[in-house]
């Protein structure tokens, strides 16, 4: 595989771990916003994912799914290269080939014995992984990488027993088009497993499209401050009783689980009712029972008390922040 393509990979990097060393709520950096955000899509499709009759999936992507093969034999095999892990923040760590592509396993497939049951247009849309030149990167057991052989005799790349494929409709590296198309068609966690959200770490920061930076937890749920909470001289939730069935507390999560929030003032604390909450720069943290899926931020300026947490803990728009 070429450089230039590893060059585009979307490997993600650890964020250097930071001392717990201070009193909450000495640190008052900030963290400037940024507007990106990944997008997973699905799409209306058949069984296996095709488009339907009579639709392309556009020619000169590299892989002959044009909408006119009939077959995988016709179309050259594009080799896989170096396997690496990106981190998604939809979908969490998931397997990618050695030009940040990502990889699906298909649910009509089976691992335990590795067998394909995608051929002919199916595997137009979804190319079968060639298995000869795939290698293990970082994060990547090499045990779980094998073969499994085709109906044309071609060896397959299997991770954990399932047999791996690109989608025809992803062109960019990190592109995950075709998670969930059909029902049937998943991102490949790098064990072999479904990609999910329980990948993410128990606190991480996700890219907003509208707020920026904001803290998530293990599930990709939005995580937000009450204004009328208490940072120091200690940490006081005011969100008792019934508001609690709205804002649920998030549970303790040790610091070495967290990606890109800042480690100062990141610490449970014993909440009036006995509970232990988490807190950000001190501040106790919730999600919100209106937020039913990954990156929904309805909770954001709700009663003008509640705010999304950025990285450092400040509430995201809150007037004077």
């Amino acid at each position: 595989m070429k450089t230039s393509w590893r060059a585009a990979s979307l490997v993600a990097t650890a964020a250097s771990v930071l001392a717990l060393t201070t009193a909450c709520g000495q640190d008052k950096a900030t963290t400037p916003a940024s507007s990106a955000q990944n997008v997973g899509a699905t799409a209306a499709a058949d069984g296996y994912g095709n488009p339907g009759s009579g639709t392309t999936t556009g020619a000169g992507n590299g892989y002959g799914a044009d909408g006119n093969q009939a077959s995988d034999s016709g179309a050259k095999a594009v080799p896989a290269g170096k396997l690496t892990v990106s981190d998604n923040a939809d979908l969490g760590k998931v397997l990618t080939d050695g030009a940040g592509l990502t990889l699906y396993r298909f649910d009509k497939d089976t691992a335990n014995p590795p067998k394909t049951n995608c051929d002919g247009d199916c595997a137009t849309t979804w190319p079968p992984v060639p298995a000869d030149d795939a290698t293990a990167g970082a994060g990547i057991d090499k045990a779980l990488l094998g073969e499994v052989s085709r109906p044309d005799g071609s060896k397959q790349l299997t991770i954990g027993g399932w047999p791996a494929y690109r989608y025809a409709k992803d062109v960019n590296p990190g592109d995950v088009n075709g998670q969930g198309v059909g029902g049937k068609w998943y991102a490949l966690a790098p064990n072999g497993k479904k990609a999910s959200l329980s990948s993410l770490p128990g606190l991480s920061v996700r890219k907003d499209a509208k707020l920026g930076n904001v803290v998530v937890d293990k599930n990709g749920m939005t995580v937000y401050r009450f204004m009328k909470d208490q940072a120091w001289p200690k940490s006081v939730s005011n969100c008792l009783g019934a508001c609690l069935e709205k804002w649920p507390a998030v549970d303790p999560v040790s610091a070495d689980n967290t990606k890109g929030v800042k480690k100062k003032g990141l610490m449970p604390f014993t909440r009036s009712d006995g509970k232990e909450q988490m807190s950000v720069n001190c501040w106790p943290i919730y999600t919100f029972s209106g937020d039913k899926a990954p990156g929904d931020t309805n909770g954001q300026g709700v009663g003008g008390t509640w705010y999304a947490v950025s990285p450092d803990g400040k509430p995201v728009g809150a007037p004077g922040n």
